[in-house]
């Protein structure tokens, strides 16, 4: 009988337990429920905006061909020979063409030994360097990718931008992979100086945010095309202020082909100076053409007594040569001469049409490498 009430004990006893533990794992949501906590009911999302339906659209169509780059230095111990290697940083880079060109900022990979491309399916590349051009900070790389090809980014132009357009930059900063950010273009026709003292003509500013890493990262339109490569800040602090800075595409379609064929761009010249800014003065002047603003010394140019504008002291400028003709195509924009002169080679001869005082000249100058 002491046995069977023991048993009976022990039985009550285990349940006092086990219900104690239930009621005390139960007490929050019993509180809650007293209390009125129970999680709020979730509010319909409804549709997307038009606008972040496009902006999710384009990155989606971009992503795969944007491409991050870190680089790395190899240094020698001259006593045990014993390679290490130290990492110098990181920068951002797209598909240029199925062949495998990486476009990005010379200054990603000056001065670096090794350089290593991330696409966006999780592969990481060994990059070979294939051409480079310091005066306006571009460089193309070349990646062996096998049958999975990342797409080429879609390139759009540069030069029919407009002030308050919008556009989207797409990069790595501080080592944060594929990050979209969004802008206007905020001002045109920037000068950008660089090292060595050189300037880089025409840059776009943004206002879309650019931060160390995106170096080298796609500028794209509001039709997800490549309308520049973004290629510095202006911040005291080191980063995003609001003020960026990019290569527009017009540049980099004209210099990356030469990069790829010749390893370096050398730019042709026949020593005239044009100038995009001085479009609006030719305007109100009523000159029909390109105003010639300089004429480099020792240049085919000067040897042949072509005359740049002149400004005075007081701010009025005499008018020299306007340059109407290269050989044989109408010129009304500093974009189309650049671009007539682009695909020439030191060594051919050009012909132009200068007019000066209600006179024509017609003039074969010799295409040299510029200064």
């Amino acid at each position: 009988m002491s046995e069977s009430r023991t048993a009976i004990r022990l039985l009550i006893l285990t349940a006092a337990v086990v219900g104690g533990f239930a009621l005390w794992h139960a007490l929050p949501a019993i509180q809650a429920h007293l209390a009125g906590g129970e999680p709020r009911a979730v509010a319909a999302r409804g549709a997307l905006a038009p606008a972040e339906e496009s902006r999710i659209a384009l990155f989606e169509q971009a992503r795969d061909s944007v491409v991050s780059i870190s680089t790395s230095d190899r240094r020698i111990n001259p006593f045990t020979r014993r390679v290490t290697e130290r990492r110098r940083g990181q920068g951002s880079g797209f598909v240029w063409d199925a062949a495998g060109h990486i476009v990005t900022n010379d200054h990603v990979i000056a001065g670096v030994s090794r350089a290593r491309v991330g696409l966006a399916d999780g592969r990481t590349i060994e990059a070979r360097l294939i051409g480079r051009d310091p005066s306006n900070d571009l460089a193309v790389l070349r990646i062996e990718t096998g049958e999975i090809r990342p797409p080429p980014i879609p390139i759009g132009t540069s030069d029919d931008l407009a002030v308050g357009q919008s556009v989207l930059a797409i990069g790595n900063p501080f080592g944060l992979d594929w990050t979209l950010t969004s802008g206007i273009v905020s001002a045109l026709e920037r000068d950008l100086p660089i090292d060595g003292g050189r300037v880089i003509r025409d840059v776009i500013q943004t206002d879309a945010a650019i931060n160390p890493g995106n170096s080298g990262g796609p500028l794209l339109d509001s039709a997800g095309r490549l309308i520049g490569v973004n290629t510095a800040i202006y911040s005291p602090s080191g980063s995003n202020a609001g003020i960026g800075f990019a290569v527009p595409v017009d540049t980099v379609n004209r210099i990356v082909p030469r990069l790829i064929a010749e390893g370096r761009y050398a730019p042709p010249s026949i020593g005239i100076g044009v100038d995009r800014r001085a479009q609006r003065l030719a305007r109100l002047m009523r000159i029909d053409g390109v105003m010639v603003m300089s004429v480099e010394p020792g240049s085919p140019a000067e040897a042949a007594g072509v005359r740049a504008a002149e400004i005075a002291r007081d701010g009025r400028v005499r008018a020299g040569d306007t340059l109407v003709e290269i050989d044989g195509r109408r010129v009304r924009t500093a974009q189309e001469v650049v671009s007539l002169l682009s695909g020439r080679r030191p060594g051919e001869e050009v012909e132009i049409v200068l007019f000066r005082d209600g006179e024509t000249r017609r003039l074969v100058l010799p295409v040299v490498e510029a200064s």
